[in-house]
């Protein structure tokens, strides 16, 4: 590492430090990551939120090594367990997936193989990365399906992933995600394909995992509640940057950055009796058409000519951080 890499998150599992991620196009480079910082501790759950093109998912790429052939890690590190892992050749990498880092996503779908029964997903992929022979694993396979909260896991180790519904699917991914006993997991919108019900079981097992195994979690959503209910920090994105994160309690309660406002302002409550709700005018803006100053400002109601000019780095907000000048402003620091 150069004497001038920023120092590593103290028992971080998981520590990015001012990555920036482009892509090369025929009309210019593109910057989708704007020189981000994360860190995510054992048995933490990091919340990544914010609009489509926010850049969350592109950050939880860049850490498995799966960005799209064009794209590329310009500029920054990412640490996992200590170790760099940004600038590793692909085949080592491919032995860091799903051994030190498990992947959750959306669709569980295209994460199962349709031609193969789960349980020889799970015990092929546990043979892959730990030293088991085929019983142990199939063995360790019926347990951590019990585990996930699938019944009767000696039966369904032998089924197909068609005979299973759509949250039975996601838990299997879960599992999937597991069986190697990773130190951290990307989870991608891991409930979005869900109903609500099965939502609130799948959030209440991502919990327990990262409880009971010390597991640490990047949780990537657009969804606001589910990090409420399942995050202990929370990371709001918004144009490649990151504008606000802290404790999921603070940022809920008292959100600090005009973005973070509108998008607690956006949930509704079951308390509150606000006969509308709180809508950020405008659109996330192209990646070729970035605004100067803070990208945030043309949305924005508080804007001024600092704020067109000069990027606002994050700055302390009580518990929290946010990227913004107007900080000392009663109305931005409460939820209308």
């Amino acid at each position: 590492m150069s004497p001038h890499a920023p120092a590593q998150a103290p028992g971080a599992v998981l520590d990015i430090r001012k990555l920036v991620v482009e892509f090369p196009t025929r009309r210019g480079v593109l910057t989708a990551i704007r020189g981000i910082d994360l860190t995510i501790g054992r048995g933490e759950i990091l919340g990544v939120v914010g609009e489509s093109g926010a850049g969350k998912s592109l950050t939880g790429a860049a850490v498995i090594g799966l960005l799209e052939s064009s794209g590329r890690v310009a500029e920054g590190e990412i640490h996992v367990c200590g170790r760099r892992i940004d600038n590793l050749p692909r085949r080592e990498m491919q032995k860091l997936r799903g051994r030190t880092i498990g992947a959750i996503f959306q669709d569980p779908l295209t994460s199962l193989n349709p031609l193969l029964t789960v349980g020889d997903q799970l015990t092929e992929t546990m043979r892959v990365h730990l030293p088991l022979s085929r019983a142990e694993a199939a063995d360790r396979a019926i347990k951590l399906l019990q585990e996930v909260g699938i019944p009767s896991p000696e039966l369904r180790i032998t089924q197909y992933p068609h005979q299973f519904s759509g949250g039975m699917r996601q838990r299997v991914v879960i599992a999937l995600a597991l069986c190697a006993e990773p130190e951290l997991v990307i989870a991608d919108e891991p409930t979005t394909a869900l109903d609500v019900s099965i939502q609130a079981q799948i959030t209440a097992l991502l919990k327990r995992v990262c409880r009971d195994r010390g597991t640490a979690m990047m949780l990537i959503t657009h969804d606001m509640g589910v990090i409420a209910e399942t995050a202990d920090r929370v990371a709001v994105m918004y144009a490649g940057r990151i504008v606000e994160i802290g404790p999921v309690a603070s940022i809920i309660r008292a959100p600090r950055h005009p973005y973070t406002k509108g998008l607690i302002g956006s949930i509704p409550s079951l308390t509150d009796r606000r006969e509308r709700l709180v809508q950020i005018d405008g659109a996330m803006p192209r990646l070729n058409a970035m605004p100067s100053g803070c990208a945030f400002h043309p949305r924005c109601r508080y804007a001024n000519e600092q704020c067109r000019s000069d990027r606002p780095p994050l700055l302390p907000a009580g518990t929290s951080e946010a990227a913004c000048w107007h900080l000392d402003r009663e109305e931005v620091s409460h939820v209308a």
